[in-house]
């Protein structure tokens, strides 16, 4: 993280945070990153709010926050009380969603575990796997 008086071009931030410079530019331009400082040949630089503002995005995006909620929580403004509370209205929604797909994931996985564990069943009882895929998914009988 850079210190508080340095500043990045969008090489060295795309660099730092794993995103290429092409979407440091759609989060600009989708107002979804503000106050990016430019040089006198207007060149973008990026200071340390502006670095944990791409950083929160970031995680926001990969929580799977939809752009145009993100686009409203950036949308608040400056931190006052009330901007405060709307975003954390915001950011309590998503974690609810978080929660909801992380079960939701959860159950998947033991569904894949089960499915593995029987494969290797069917393995050490030297019984055919092909028509054990079929008796699990009739529909592929034609394929």
């Amino acid at each position: 993280m850079p210190s508080e008086t340095d500043t990045l071009g969008i090489r060295e931030l795309a660099e730092f945070t794993g995103l290429t410079a092409h979407t440091l530019r759609w989060y600009e331009r989708e107002g979804l990153l503000s106050g990016v400082g430019r040089t006198a040949d207007g060149r973008r630089r990026y200071g340390p709010a502006a670095v944990r503002a791409v950083r929160l995005v970031q995680a926001l995006r990969r929580t799977g926050m939809p752009v145009a909620e993100i686009r409203t929580f950036v949308s608040f403004g400056p931190g006052t009380p009330a901007n405060t509370r709307r975003r954390i209205e915001v950011l309590r929604r998503q974690e609810r969603e978080l929660h909801r797909r992380l079960a939701e994931l959860h159950g998947d996985l033991e569904v894949l575990r089960a499915k593995i564990d029987d494969y290797h069943d069917i393995i050490a009882s030297g019984r055919d796997c092909e028509s054990d895929v079929l008796t699990d998914f009739p529909h592929a009988r034609g394929l």
